[in-house]
């Protein structure tokens, strides 16, 4: 749970580890346009509101009136211009919220100022309506005319206050109302950058201003390192990719002999096989910079940001040489130029030249190795495969059974397995699994013995997982009328019993008529070894083989149904292969007959060319179907000469659904199974009769309960046919 905490907290890469959440970007739009209007505002009312401190600037000859009254008690001057006077407050006479400021004063009347909101200016009051004088005083604003303080006025003044109550200073630099003008426009730009600039610089690299630099990621050291013990089944890869560390620790070993490590390494294989995983597994054991980035990273819509990310991931890696660069699924950039229909892909092309001289250009820096996979290499161009820049290729193949063992226990590590689990047999049981296959099954297995409250994972958990891996789940849910369960039961027994009676034929593992995934039944297999040559007589046994299910139903259900579409599928792909590639044909000779199949908008050729003459093409077909004639008279033949067998056989699938290698040679031997909880210990053929015996056709009440089923039958024969693919499907090798 730790390391899944420490996974959730870490802040994905970028300008600032996290991005802004959209109601935060909201809050800031409202905010600039808030200030906008106000900035408008401020600019349309000329002088800003903020400097207004005074209530009221007095005119010169209010001020010269208020001096001469002595009502002004302080007066400071900045500069020749301005100033700010502090003038005595009066109240009219039984009426403290009415104040003025007194003008002058004779016998009769008052002459006063205003601080009301009456809107007059100087207004002429009787002498009886002064009242007393405030406490506070009465900050005004003075403005004088330019050069109008002389020597002579300021000596007025101060001979009316006092030298302690005029105070004269040179006007500063006015900083405070410049830098009350500058503020809203530099907030304003601010919050733009904030918002623009830093919203194109998103983190994840998808930033406007940084579509030219490169995603590669460094490898992390400090969290879970993943080595070449955690890779299994691939030794050979391992080896050569181990060359390539220990050039990396200890360059002097190679070049003292003139050796130079190759520049670049190109995995080979299928999907599944561990390209991925050996290019951890290499940033896990090398002490170098590794950076990791996939062949999508450099394709834009626009021409020429892939090429300049590849000249910034170069860059990178040169300011950390030496190190290692691996890059995932190259057939992204690396496809042929000009290839196929429609001519070349120009940003492509563009980010493949700019691959071809960082590799090997003017300026190739060797401490920098460049390891790439794909399981597309045909599709790759040339001029990235040469040596001096994939030097090596170093392939991935699907790991042969003792690889497959190894694998298994390389992901059995934090398993809890029982005591019976070998292993070795589920290695053997696993034909032509990948290691992704290996992992998944050992996991669907963990799932499956949780899920039913198992300490540990059983036999029979690895078992159903590898169907289910291979197959799907079974569907025991799926209604099967009885017509169409007995046609599958005995379509899986020909398959069954005729690779029991053909020599060479790979063992027998199960056989099952339960539904799974898109077939209805299967006949699974079990080889001893992993073939990596077919042989003409093993061929022939695979093609009696897989006809052996139509055989079964034409000769004990006098009909044939849709479900061996895929038998004659596989049936016919093999024998094609044996006449036209393999040169296995008698009659047409060791000769290759395969046409161009690449596909135009990938290969290498706009056009097919038709290698074949027509008269030739007859023959290739003709001599296809003999091979499978052959092999289905063949089958019938067998099927003929062991009917009780079949009988029985397809009896104990009818009752039990799946029968096993043992109880299928029970069967045959006319033995009883002993399984718990059965009523009956042996099938026999009276009970196959009983069984056919009982009425097939069904009320209308009992039909729509099976709509389901039933509506799958009654399909046409095309739709039929489509979602029958795979149905009754043997699992070969």
């Amino acid at each position: 749970m730790s390391d899944q905490k420490k996974k959730s907290n870490k802040k994905p890469s970028g300008d600032n580890g996290q991005g802004m959440r959209p109601g935060k970007v909201l809050i800031m739009w409202i905010a600039a346009f808030a200030l906008i209007m106000v900035m408008l505002k401020l600019v349309s009312e000329g002088k800003p509101s903020l400097l207004n401190t005074t209530k009221r600037s007095l005119q010169l000859n209010e001020f010269w009136g208020l001096l001469n009254s002595n009502q002004i008690k302080r007066l400071k001057m900045s500069g020749p211009v301005e100033g700010e006077a502090l003038v005595q407050v009066w109240n009219r006479k039984g009426d403290e919220t009415s104040r003025f400021l007194l003008l002058e004063e004779t016998d009769t009347q008052l002459t006063v100022i205003p601080l009301d909101d009456s809107g007059e200016e100087i207004l002429q009051l009787p002498l009886a309506v002064k009242g007393e004088k405030q406490k506070e005083a009465f900050k005004a604003e003075v403005l004088f005319p330019e050069d109008y303080l002389s020597d002579d006025i300021i000596e007025r003044i101060r001979g009316h206050l006092g030298p302690n109550m005029f105070v004269y200073t040179q006007r500063p630099f006015p900083v405070k109302q410049v830098l009350l003008s500058l503020a809203p426009w530099i907030l304003f730009f601010v919050i733009i950058w904030f918002l623009v600039l830093r919203q194109m610089r998103s983190p994840g690299g998808s930033s406007v201003l940084s579509f030219g630099k490169s995603r590669a990621r460094l490898a992390n050291k400090t969290g879970k390192k993943v080595t070449f013990d955690d890779v299994a089944g691939i030794n050979e890869a391992k080896e050569e990719l181990r060359e390539i560390i220990e050039f990396l620790r200890n360059p002097e070993k190679f070049q003292r002999l003139g050796g130079r490590i190759p520049r670049g390494i190109l995995l080979v294989g299928s999907p599944g096989t561990g390209k991925t995983l050996l290019a951890k597994a290499i940033a896990g054991e090398a002490d170098v910079p590794f950076f990791s980035i996939s062949g999508s990273d450099f394709v834009e819509m626009f021409v020429g940001i892939g090429a300049s990310r590849v000249r910034d991931l170069f860059r990178q890696a040169k300011e950390h040489s030496p190190c290692l660069i691996f890059l995932d699924e190259v057939d992204a950039v690396g496809r042929r130029r000009g290839a196929g229909l429609g001519g070349g892909h120009d940003e492509r092309e563009q980010t493949l030249n700019a691959i071809l001289v960082e590799m090997d250009g003017f300026d190739t820096d060797a401490g920098i190795i460049l390891i790439a996979s794909t399981n597309r290499p045909d599709v790759l161009d040339p001029a990235l495969l040469r040596p001096g820049r994939f030097d090596r290729q170093v392939v991935v193949e699907l790991p042969d059974v003792k690889g497959r063992e190894a694998i298994l226990k390389v992901h059995a590590r934090d398993k809890k397995l029982s005591p019976d689990v070998d292993l070795a047999k589920v290695a053997k049981s696993t034909p032509f699994f990948s290691g992704a296959d290996l992992e998944n099954l050992l996991n669907e297995g963990a799932l499956l013995a949780a899920m039913k409250g198992q300490n540990a994972i059983y036999p029979k958990d690895l078992d159903e997982s590898r169907d289910k891996v291979q197959y799907g789940r079974e569907k025991k849910s799926r209604l099967l009328h009885e017509d169409e369960k007995k046609v599958c039961a005995y379509h899986e027994t020909g398959h069954a019993l005729v690779s029991l009676l053909s020599p060479g034929a790979d063992p027998l593992h199960k056989v099952t008529v339960i539904p799974r995934g898109m077939s209805l039944g299967a006949t699974h297999y079990m080889p001893e070894r992993d073939h990596q040559l077919w042989s003409r007589r093993r061929i022939l046994v695979k093609l009696r083989t897989l006809l052996a299910g139509r055989a079964a139903e034409e000769l004990f259900l006098d009909d044939i149904t849709s479900g061996a579409q895929s038998d004659f599928e596989r049936a016919t792909e093999l024998a094609r292969m044996m006449v036209c590639k393999w040169g296995m044909s008698k009659s047409l000779g060791p000769v290759s007959y395969s046409e161009n199949e690449d596909n135009v908008f990938l290969g290498h050729d706009i056009t097919r060319v038709k290698s074949v003459s027509e008269e030739t093409a007859v023959a290739i077909d003709r001599e296809i179907k003999e091979l499978l004639e052959n092999g289905y008279k063949e089958a019938v033949e067998l099927l003929s000469q062991h009917r009780d067998e079949v009988e029985a056989i397809a009896m104990g699938l009818l009752k039990y659904e799946t029968l096993d290698a043992e109880e299928v040679e029970a069967l045959r031997r006319g033995e009883g199974l002993n399984r718990p909880d059965d009523d009956a210990d042996t099938v026999t053929i009276s009970d196959q009769a009983e069984l056919a015996e009982k009425d097939e056709d069904l009320d209308e009440s009992d039909e729509s309960d099976n709509s389901e089923s039933e509506s799958g039958i009654e399909e046409p024969a095309e739709a039929a046919a489509k979602s029958t693919v795979g149905n009754q499907d043997t699992t070969e090798d």
